[in-house]
């Protein structure tokens, strides 16, 4: 008995042994640095735990790193990294030291994770160090050489815009020899990087799989040339370089475009796929004429397209060309003279009538007064265009609305010849379209509006009683959006009978 329960114990330990050979790396070795041994969980292939492990906050990975020898291997081969000041625990320290002192730990922290790194594995590194003011060039170059060696694909720099040294992008760095080292780059963001028109060049012509490009503060840029060899870049972002003067695509394959600064000239070559286009032009004017007589000629399938802009001093022409696929439009005009009363408010019916296929339409007026002709106490009949049916039109936003007489006009010529229409709104605040009419989310909090300008809210609220709800169809919900009572004081309403 007692020789057959050995043969039996041995049996079990043998069974045992080979049962833990097959299990997990991460229950054969896993100790922390100290040596006590700590069971992960159930047992899982080591690739498993890496995934999950991946999928971890960049904190919480590196906290698991140091209580497992399965995570510590996969920390050195982690394929994203992203840093910035909230991922490594900075923010909550920006009221206790220095933005110098926060500045240091945070290029310190980066430089020991990435020299940590085994290069194995990387696919995006993400560096967003706007707090850094002063950082030396030889740390930027060094990461950049671990990530493009280890065949990065997506790349983000975001440099201080007010850095006491322009980082001249390394593009020398990015090629070794005969191999290009960068062809897996698939998306690349660069902020406030010193970077000349031919080097950018040269960086496109050898990042063939580059589905997206963001360029942000570059100033040094005065011509963006894109090769036709970017047969994958669907999305290109240019913001804020102040010297561009020209942008030139020949990728064919573009369908996103958005553009934020003063106008250039734009030419998308044959990119017939461009989508979603947005053009904000702050200090320029007459860029709803422009999107009108020159963005269809290098966007005409559109299907979104917002525009903002100073304001409009021209009328937009009746022209023969059409947007057939545009079913989105936005346009944000600032200043008070957002629409010149020498053309109006009804100026915006072409555009219309040229976007057939139009559903929404978006109509956002920034301003401070109303300098334009007031419908309240104007005895004159509105005027009414010849019939222009939007059809497809079902649903308007006016934010910003005013007592200007050319734009009720222009709403009772929308409410008329929209056929399809199910919802108009009417913000007389800022437009903000917050439906309490409060300009932030924290009540008790909104944008400061003077006297004149909550005088021409009621004003405005009054045009909307005399002029429009009266000709709503019953299958269309009108909201009218006023200043907030809470934040705002509106007794004087009773001066102008609202």
């Amino acid at each position: 008995m007692r020789l057959m329960s050995r043969k039996r114990h041995r049996h079990r330990r043998q069974i045992r042994d080979v049962y833990e050979r097959k299990c997990s790396p991460c229950q054969q070795d896993d100790t922390s640095p100290c040596g006590e041994g700590i069971r992960l969980g159930p047992y899982l292939p080591e690739d498993i735990w890496r995934h999950i492990h991946a999928l971890m906050p960049l904190r919480d990975a590196a906290r698991a790193a140091c209580a497992s020898h399965t995570f510590l291997r996969s920390w050195r081969c982690r394929p994203n990294l992203t840093f910035r000041g909230e991922t490594l625990g900075l923010n909550g320290r920006r009221h206790v030291i220095k933005r110098e002192e926060m500045a240091r730990d945070l290029i310190r922290k980066v430089d020991h994770i990435l020299k940590n790194h085994s290069g194995v594995g990387m696919k995006k590194l993400e560096l967003y160090l706007y707090t850094c003011r002063k950082i030396n060039s030889c740390y930027l170059d060094r990461w950049l050489h671990t990530a493009v060696t280890a065949g990065i694909e997506e790349l983000v720099m975001s440099l201080s815009y007010d850095s006491e040294e322009a980082y001249d992008f390394p593009c020398s760095l990015l090629f070794n020899g005969s191999q290009n080292s960068i062809r897996s780059l698939t998306t690349l963001f660069l902020s406030h990087v010193w970077i000349a028109d031919q080097e950018l060049e040269w960086l496109l012509s050898n990042s063939t799989a580059l589905e997206k490009l963001r360029l942000l503060s570059c100033t040094e840029i005065v011509c963006l040339k894109i090769p036709c060899l970017l047969q994958r870049l669907s999305f290109l972002s240019v913001a804020a370089c102040r010297k561009l003067q020209v942008i030139e695509s020949n990728a064919p394959n573009i369908s996103t475009f958005h553009f934020t600064g003063n106008l250039v000239r734009i030419s998308l070559g044959g990119a017939l796929q461009v989508k979603d286009a947005e053009m904000y032009c702050m200090h320029e004017s007459n860029m709803i004429r422009y999107a009108r007589t020159k963005l269809l000629s290098w966007a005409p399938n559109v299907e979104t397209l917002s525009i903002a802009s100073n304001n409009e001093i021209i009328s937009t022409p009746m022209l023969p060309g059409k947007f057939v696929h545009l079913k989105y439009l936005r346009f944000t005009l600032y200043e008070d003279e957002a629409i010149s009363p020498a053309c109006d408010y009804l100026s915006l019916v072409p555009f219309l009538e040229a976007s057939p296929w139009l559903e929404t339409f978006i109509f956002q007026v920034i301003r401070r007064s109303m300098k334009h002709e007031s419908i309240i106490g104007d005895s004159s009949h509105l005027r009414q265009l010849p019939e222009h049916r939007h059809d497809k039109l079902k649903s308007v936003s006016i934010g910003g609305f005013s007592s200007a007489k050319s734009l009720v006009e222009l709403t009772c010529h929308i409410v008329e010849n929209a056929s399809a229409l199910e919802c108009l709104l009417l913000d007389t605040t800022r437009g903000s379209f917050s439906p309490d009419g409060c300009s932030v989310d924290k009540p008790g909090q909104c944008a400061r509006m003077g006297r004149k300008f909550l005088v021409e809210a009621c004003r405005a609220r009054l045009a909307i009683r005399t002029h429009i709800e009266g000709i709503i169809p019953s299958r269309v919900k009108l909201d009218v959006v006023e200043p907030c009572r809470r934040c705002h004081d509106v007794e004087h309403r009773d001066s102008i009978g609202v």
